[in-house]
């Protein structure tokens, strides 16, 4: 799914003209992104959390040589899913038809 196609769900179902839900939706993701980029959490109740960490600088390997290298501390972000996303996933997967074995 791609932002147009959030654009496109969203002003179906709320008749707005695209261009105002686009730009809702450009400053929701914009809202996020400041959030993170502050090393806050994002919690959205009913979807996950996202947070930023801090991971520290480790050695490694290249593929491609094999030669050991350092790879250099960094900041990543994590997304957890909530209880209720990871129940909706496993219900609908769950409630899907499966192949007959052979």
């Amino acid at each position: 799914m791609t932002k147009a196609d959030i654009v496109e769900i969203i002003y179906e179902k709320v008749g707005y003209s695209k261009k105002d839900v686009a730009a809702v939706i450009e400053r929701i993701f914009e809202s996020l992104k400041e959030t993170l980029e502050e090393g806050e959490k994002v919690k959205i109740s009913g979807f996950g959390n996202f947070s930023v960490r801090q991971k520290r600088a480790r050695r490694g390997r290249n593929p491609q040589t094999g030669g050991e290298i350092t790879i250099d501390e960094r900041k990543v972000m994590t997304f957890k899913a909530s209880q209720l996303l990871k129940k909706s996933i496993n219900a609908k997967a769950d409630a899907a038809p499966t192949e007959p074995q052979a």
